[in-house]
């Protein structure tokens, strides 16, 4: 049975309306909304659904826009529909579109049954055999339809692997309300489609760019016009400013609640209490964010004592690794209440890592307790790595499942580049510290205990911060051992030498 919603109803039914709901449309018609695929909480509500009128019945994707901004929202989204049809391109038929002045209004769109995102292509295929020449396949069918949109004087404002869809062998362009246009019919100007080419590939892993000059010469096939133009150079630093708006605008997520995470404060302000959970895990882990100290009590400990107390717990048939930062004393207090807890810089750290691509346990949930503002202990709770680490995968007698040495030395080299292109110091490479991802022939190594990782702005402090780096990882081998050797000679001790 469902309910009957007027869009003001929707504008304040929070992140969670009871579904299904049915609107009754101004100008006739009925939408019955049976699931959801994104909410922004009074103001945007996107799902699939069945449109009812003059006695037909048609599954559509509607987007629902309420709230202060909805008419200039909607004039985007038709707007942007509008010029995609004009100009040939492939995206989803506009059905219906519909306001009412104080309450709001939606766009209905053809659903694409059988859909599949190229961002959730590119995730089904990171751990296939043939995933290398997946992705390409991925980049090369992308760089198309982008390159025949810029063609076309057009081009999309938030450019990102979900809002290109593969249906049927055909990839489609979605989210028209993100769609501008320079001078439509007419090539789009080559620093603009620099700039727009920089979204892109600021989404997709860093190590893509090894290929970059290749996708010029894919794109400039299909868009000419601005062939001389498609500096190598320009492209890397457009890149490097998307990749920066970007994760700066993702850090700032997982401390708000959104739809990737949900975030609650006790007391005015958080002044009792901080948590930060990602929103599709906070169900799976409500009983340990309830009592911390309890599943700690009681799960495997790795360490204990001092500043930190580290445990493998379970709940419900998953594993999970909570940190406890540890206050000693009150002299140890002193020296913490006014900073950011360890926590709250693992928290952010591995969220940064997520979101470059670079390999740690993906970083779930944040607590800090808090008195009056001030704090005091804090807990992280991250997955568990299946895996050993590197001193145990290179011990004297080889151990199952780890990496042949040349593998492993080679992953080592390329987790450096990755995080000298990004301007990140680990701050501790014990062994410990770096588990293997993979098997003989092939993996990555995944850092954690990221206490003190930091990205640092001068080239002169990171030249020495990853120095250290380097340094620390070699100290855990003799001198005169073959991966000493290996490592010593495979990774450059001045990050220039990367490139």
């Amino acid at each position: 049975m469902s309910s009957t919603f007027s869009l003001a109803d929707l504008a304040n039914s929070g992140r969670n309306p009871a579904l299904p709901f049915e609107l009754v449309l101004p100008g006739g018609g009925t939408l019955r909304i049976e699931r959801l695929l994104r909410v922004l909480p009074g103001r945007r509500y996107v799902g699939v659904g069945v449109w009812k009128k003059h006695g037909v019945e048609r599954q559509v994707l509607a987007k629902l826009i309420v709230g202060a901004k909805a008419e200039r929202d909607l004039a985007r989204e038709k707007r942007g529909s509008a010029l995609l049809a004009e100009q040939g391109m492939d995206t989803p038929a506009l059905l219906e579109d519909f306001f009412s002045a104080g309450e709001g209004g939606g766009v209905l769109f053809e659903y694409l049954e059988g859909a599949q995102s190229l961002g959730e292509r590119w995730k089904e295929c990171e751990s296939a055999s043939d995933g290398d020449e997946v992705r390409t396949r991925i980049v090369y069918d992308a760089l198309r339809a982008v390159a025949a949109l810029h063609l076309k004087g057009l081009w999309q404002e938030d450019l990102h692997p979900d809002n290109l869809l593969y249906q049927g062998g055909r990839l489609r362009l979605v989210d028209a309300g993100g769609i501008r246009a320079e001078t439509p019919g007419l090539p789009l100007d080559p620093e603009k489609v620099l700039e727009n080419l920089g979204v892109f590939f600021a989404q997709l892993p860093s190590k893509i760019e090894a290929s970059l000059q290749k996708w010029l010469e894919v794109y400039a096939k299909i868009n000419p016009s601005c062939r001389a133009r498609l500096d190598l150079r320009a492209l890397r630093a457009s890149i490097d400013r998307a990749r920066r708006r970007r994760i700066r605008d993702f850090l700032k997520k997982t401390r708000r609640d959104c739809s990737l995470f949900r975030v609650e404060k006790s007391g005015p302000f958080g002044a009792f209490g901080f948590c930060a959970v990602r929103r599709d895990d906070a169900d799976a882990l409500a009983r340990i964010l309830a009592d911390p100290d309890a599943f700690i009590a009681r799960g495997h400990i790795y360490k204990t004592g001092g500043t930190a107390t580290v445990a493998r717990v379970e709940d419900g048939g998953r594993a999970f690794v909570v940190k406890r930062y540890n206050i000693k004393n009150f002299r140890h207090w002193i020296g913490r209440f006014w900073r950011p807890s360890r926590a709250s810089t693992s928290w952010r750290e591995g969220n940064r890592l997520v979101a470059l691509g670079i390999p740690t346990a993906k970083p779930m949930a944040m607590i800090e307790r808090r008195w009056l503002g001030l704090r005091g202990t804090a807990f992280l709770i991250t997955e568990c790595l299946e895996g050993r680490d590197i001193m145990a995968c290179f011990r004297d007698e080889p151990a199952a499942g780890a990496p042949a040495l040349e593998v492993g030395v080679c992953a080592l080299r390329e987790l450096f580049a990755a995080l000298r292109r990004e301007r990140i110091a680990h701050g501790d490479f014990k062994g410990s510290n770096l588990i293997w991802q993979g098997g003989e022939t092939r993996g990555s190594w995944a850092l954690i205990d990221l206490d003190a990782m930091r990205v640092v702005a001068s080239a002169s402090g990171f030249a020495r911060a990853t120095a250290r780096d380097r340094d620390r990882l070699l100290r855990n081998w003799p001198e005169d051992s073959p991966l000493f050797r290996a490592l010593n000679e495979s990774i450059p001790p001045n990050a220039d030498e990367e490139n």
